[in-house]
């Protein structure tokens, strides 16, 4: 299935191809949406590569939409604080985190965030299906503040809207075009979609994102797009970068188990 990436990733994205600081490396790894188990193999997996590549400075970015959708958002969560004690872990907000926090404190937005997957996130941290099929719009929010820790409030509440290394742009779902990057809203970085995906100019970094899903990651010159649908396809994946090199690290769920994927 990366076959087809292997001719991609040998392709300059750009005239002039982007590179990281020398002696740096990241893996940015994108939406999650509570597959758990998807979320242990990948991270096996990149330590794995970190380890065979040799010394340097060594970041994982997590993309945001940890959490929403699938069946295991708490333990998600709680999985991504150890390893950012365990590593240099950083955290971009993604749409979901943003609707998290919130619904939180206003009932039109818990009822959009029940709506876009909230609930499995709710059964996650152990609220009842039944009382949740039966209580008002209002009981089940006190419940989900009862039921999701403070800390995990404030873990979410801190995620960044943005982070760039080198010739590279992490963000959630994309910019603005023809704006400059320091002038991007966080809303339009979490939510976006067009004109973002269809614009063929420079954004002022090659901008790696999720939110919008492909079977594939989407390699264009100005953005590469790795939200290849965990929740719906059973795949997640993650990017490497290092000087001008990229490589993509992929874990799926197969159906027997989880099988991992590199495309060097």
């Amino acid at each position: 299935m990366l076959a087809k990436l292997r001719n991609l990733v040998a392709r300059p994205a750009r005239q002039r191809t982007p590179k990281l600081p020398p002696g740096q490396r990241v893996y940015a790894v994108g939406d999650i949406h509570g597959r758990l188990d998807l979320f242990e193999g990948l991270i096996a997996a990149i330590e794995r590569d970190d380890a065979s590549r040799g010394d340097a400075i060594s970041d994982v970015i997590l993309l945001g939409d940890l959490i929403d959708r699938g069946p295991a958002s708490a333990g998600v969560i709680a999985r991504a604080r150890q390893w950012s004690q365990e590593r240099r872990v950083e955290f971009i907000q993604g749409n979901h985190e943003e609707m998290l926090l919130v619904a939180a404190r206003k009932l039109d937005a818990f009822r959009s965030f029940l709506k876009y997957g909230g609930r499995e996130t709710l059964f996650s941290y152990g609220v009842d299906p039944e009382f949740a099929m039966e209580a008002s719009t209002e009981e089940l929010q006190l419940a989900m503040l009862e039921a999701i820790p403070q800390d995990d409030f404030d873990f979410v509440d801190g995620f960044e809207k943005m982070l760039r290394i080198g010739d590279y742009l992490f963000v959630h779902a994309g910019v603005r075009p023809d704006t400059p990057l320091e002038h991007q809203l966080g809303h339009d970085c979490r939510w976006i979609r067009e004109p973002f995906l269809t614009h063929d100019g420079d954004f002022g970094a090659v901008v790696v994102h999720g939110h919008t899903i492909t079977e594939q990651p989407e390699i264009r010159a100005n953005r590469i797009g790795i939200d290849t649908g965990a929740y719906v396809h059973g795949t997640l994946t993650a990017i490497g970068l290092e000087g001008e090199n990229r490589w993509f690290i992929q874990a799926r769920d197969d159906g027997d188990g989880i099988s991992i994927q590199v495309a060097a």
